[in-house]
């Protein structure tokens, strides 16, 4: 049995961002070094530059197919698979092939082409993800018919977001280098509008930095933990709010909750419980008022026990993946603090890659 090919797959937030010219633009320079490589399904829309890229490329014919009396074409991935190149493009990964192909979506010919140990270039838009579908329709009022399972980001083993301005796709369209030019209007009034790049374009970079993100999770898992600083460091944006029995905690967590919102990161606070102190009634409803606040901020309240204070902390943002932490300036006199130190050297001598936020607040006893 072949060995599966390998899948790269470019990804943008919209068409005319040059996907397809990126994908023939490696593929030439894959060509140059003596690999064996061919067009499988090219798609130009008309771009007269897509089309000079795709010259010197050997292209795999299309299949005909008979349908109501009408000839029409699709990729012929029987014609890919005999020709056994060593590389493929397959332009526009989520088509809905015509009726009357073996297979209803090209990502399903194109499975059938890794499964023959080809590997394979592809290119789709980020509204085309299938778990997307639902957000892409609140933003841009469009709903996507032609959809990708996930699982297909996932598999793959490469994605690259090929990325531009907004401003920089409205110049292209304006041009006339994405859509012929009596469908620009209707674009910009439509799809095409400012607001909608600029929420897709963040969704792309989203989706790609995920997939970096799961990947060095998965690499770090393999390893034992064992990176090369020690520790792995996070892409995305995580804040950490330490809340405890003083009555800053609130203010504290208000604030985790603002610097959360700013960097449009997901929320947690965690509360460390003494097990050989039992609260206070007065005690456990400030805990209690924590926990709701957090929830209505979206946050996921965390409660362990432990008498180390700065450990449980570590270890929370350890397994949470934080990269922000936020805290009281401590509470205890400094006398206190030259015998015993303070939690703020603590976790500065056990943390790495996290940013400590120390918020100023009256110093006040515990409940």
């Amino acid at each position: 049995m072949a060995k599966k090919g390998k899948h790269k797959i470019f990804i943008g937030m919209a068409p005319g961002v040059g996907k397809t010219y990126r994908m023939l633009d490696e593929g030439h320079a894959l060509k140059r070094e003596g690999i064996d490589i061919v067009i499988g399904l090219l798609e130009t829309h008309g771009r007269k530059e897509t089309a000079q890229k795709a010259e010197g490329l050997e292209i795999v014919p299309r299949q005909h197919i008979m349908r109501s009396g009408m000839t029409l074409t699709e990729m012929d991935t029987e014609a890919i698979i005999k020709r056994s190149p060593q590389l493929v493009l397959v332009d526009e990964l989520a088509h809905t092939n015509v009726p009357g192909s073996f297979h209803e979506k090209r990502y399903q010919d194109v499975e059938d082409i890794l499964r023959a140990g080809i590997d394979v270039y592809s290119t789709v838009n980020i509204q085309h993800l299938e778990s997307l579908n639902d957000l892409v329709a609140r933003i841009t009022g469009i709903v996507v018919r032609e959809r990708v399972p996930d699982r297909l980001l996932d598999e793959a083993d490469e994605v690259v977001v090929v990325d531009v301005t907004p401003e920089t796709l409205e110049e292209r369209l304006l041009e006339g280098k994405i859509y012929a030019s009596n469908k620009i209007d209707q674009c910009l009034q439509n799809f095409f509008q400012r607001r909608n790049l600029i929420a897709l374009r963040e969704l792309a970079l989203r989706e790609v930095a995920d997939n970096v993100e799961d990947d060095a999770l998965e690499l770090s898992a393999r390893n034992n933990g064992n990176d090369l600083d020690g520790q792995y460091c996070n892409i995305h944006e995580r804040v950490l709010v330490c809340v405890s029995t003083y009555p800053n905690s609130v203010q504290l967590l208000r604030r985790g909750a603002r610097i959360a919102g700013y960097m449009n990161a997901p929320l947690y606070v965690v509360f460390v419980e003494d097990p050989d102190k039992f609260l206070t009634r007065e005690e456990s409803l400030h805990v209690e008022t924590c926990e709701k606040l957090c929830q209505e901020f979206g946050g996921t309240f965390i409660r362990v026990k432990n008498h180390d204070i700065a450990k449980a902390i570590a270890d929370v943002a350890c397994k949470y993946h934080v990269t922000q932490i936020v805290i009281g300036e401590s509470q205890r006199s400094r006398w206190k603090i030259l015998l015993k130190g303070s939690l703020t050297q603590k976790l500065v001598r056990l943390l790495k890659n996290i940013d400590l936020h120390i918020i100023a607040t009256d110093k006040k006893e515990p409940l």
